[in-house]
């Protein structure tokens, strides 16, 4: 990756990369800065990255069966979870999004872009931020509005959930069987659990399919 970014945010993901030893984590190679170019050296992940997979286009979701889209999500809590509590420090991503999880030859995740990265001491449960980060659709309410709550690591899990919720397409399944689709999404997926609803999350899927999707719709929650 070549680019001109902000000084800081460059080594703020050289240093956060190269504490991370992880399957499910992105790993650098190597790293130069000659001016003002900065270069990153990532492994070549030869499947790019996951949101060429799941969006609305049928060419690329065709690629990915239930069981793959199950280890990919599984995957990445794993990167998830060792970020947050397996390492000697606790790294924040705050941009956990389908753009941001590589996959390999095998479709094996790996989370990526650590630009926004924060590091907190384990023993530390509030992070202390001086402004908003992350990307709209994912980025956490609390990190928009301080007003909502104190923000902390699970900031990082509402992101998770709701790249879950674009895997599952539990969005366009959902609405388009329903009239009104202005309510807050996340809002109107709990109240139908809440009411025990049949949430639709893949027509064409067979039984243990749909009932996977469920499982992993109630995760996403």
């Amino acid at each position: 990756m070549l680019s001109k970014p902000n000084g800081q945010d460059f080594m703020n993901e050289v240093a956060t990369i190269g504490r991370i030893h992880h399957v499910n984590v992105v790993g650098l190679v190597w790293y130069c800065v000659e001016g003002t170019n900065r270069a990153l050296v990532y492994d070549f992940m030869p499947n790019g990255s996951l949101d060429k997979y799941i969006s609305t286009s049928q060419e690329g979701s065709l690629l990915l069966s239930w069981q793959r889209k199950y280890d990919i999500i599984l995957g990445v809590a794993l990167g998830i979870g060792y970020l947050h509590r397996g390492c000697d420090v606790r790294i924040l991503h705050f941009d956990i999004k389908p753009h941001n999880i590589l996959l390999d030859e095998n479709f094996i995740p790996k989370i990526s872009d650590f630009g926004l990265a924060k590091l907190y001491p384990t023993d530390n449960s509030i992070v202390n931020l001086t402004a908003a980060r992350g990307t709209i659709g994912y980025v956490a309410p609390e990190l928009i509005s301080r007003s909502i709550g104190a923000i902390s690591y699970k900031a990082d899990v509402y992101s998770f959930g709701m790249l879950l919720k674009e895997m599952l397409d539990l969005n366009r399944h959902e609405v388009a069987n329903e009239e009104n689709s202005s309510q807050y999404f996340p809002y109107y997926i709990y109240d139908k659990f809440n009411k025990g609803k049949e949430i639709v999350v893949d027509e064409e899927a067979n039984d243990d399919e749909k009932k996977m999707g469920r499982k992993l719709s109630l995760v996403a929650l």
